[in-house]
């Protein structure tokens, strides 16, 4: 049997003259139907179900064009209203709220060689070799790949024992549209992108996930398992859906892939 995934996406589920975005397609195997995504960078996830046709998208997408158009709107209308340094291409500070932590980036003098990243004191971080953009920016997400490991193997562990959930196995990946995922083998997938979130909003994310791990699914069973170890669920659930704004612009690889960085 095919493993399948339940998924918690970054946001909750657009003019005709306008052409139609820049796309992407999973196939997932629990879709009885075609929905779209909208991530918080503004990039726009097709999810069908196993079989399904892609010659049919254009045609979905043109039919939902209003509603892509007015969401792609808000959002650019909300990043507008962010401070200045969430769209910095060249990050000095994370806020790691998750943790507590202000970690410092410093950035040497241009040189010539290989971009190395390194820790040189206490929440410090500091660039050394050729200036680029790109790779410091690459550089960066792979550091915070491992810094959440670290933090979220404890925390969920922790969390899998009090709530008596048992998981399988913990990967931490940079998700465009999922802050995670549960699998049908009970393997937990999270976004280290929720380092940057209130330690409130990663704990609900966590135990939302292990609570897959008894009901794939969304169904009422599976939303009193969640409240039964996270009372104040409904609170961050709701605040949830606007936490991309605490992301950084630069943490999404497609901001280069797009030619924004």
């Amino acid at each position: 049997m095919p493993e399948v995934t339940q998924q918690l996406t970054l946001f909750p589920i657009a003019d005709h003259q306008a052409p139609l975005p820049d796309y992407q397609v999973r196939e997932s195997a629990r879709a009885r139907h075609v929905s779209l995504k909208v991530s918080f960078q503004g990039m726009v996830e097709v999810v069908v179900p196993p079989g399904f046709d892609p010659k049919e998208i254009p045609d979905i997408l043109d039919r939902r064009r209003s509603w892509i158009t007015r969401t792609l709107q808000r959002i650019e209308h909300q990043r507008q209203a962010l401070p200045p340094e969430h769209l910095e291409a060249r990050p000095t500070l994370l806020e790691l709220r998750s943790r507590a932590e202000t970690w410092t980036v410093d950035y040497g003098p241009s040189a010539q060689g290989s971009v190395t990243l390194t820790q040189n004191g206490p929440q410090t971080l500091a660039f050394s070799g050729a200036d680029h953009n790109e790779t410091h920016r690459e550089l960066l997400r792979g550091w915070l790949q491992r810094k959440a490991r670290a933090e979220f193997q404890p925390w969920l562990q922790e969390l899998s024992q009090r709530c008596d959930l048992a998981y399988s196995r913990l990967s931490v990946r940079g998700q465009t549209s999922r802050w995670g995922s549960c699998s049908s083998q009970q393997s937990i997938s999270l976004n280290y992108k929720l380092l940057f979130l209130p330690p409130p909003l990663v704990n609900y994310v966590l135990i939302h996930e292990l609570c897959h791990t008894v009901h794939m699914n969304h169904s009422q069973a599976f939303w009193a398992l969640v409240a039964r170890y996270c009372p104040t669920s409904d609170r961050d659930r709701a605040h949830l859906k606007q936490a991309w704004q605490y992301v950084p612009y630069w943490v999404d690889k497609r901001v280069d892939e797009r030619g924004r960085g």
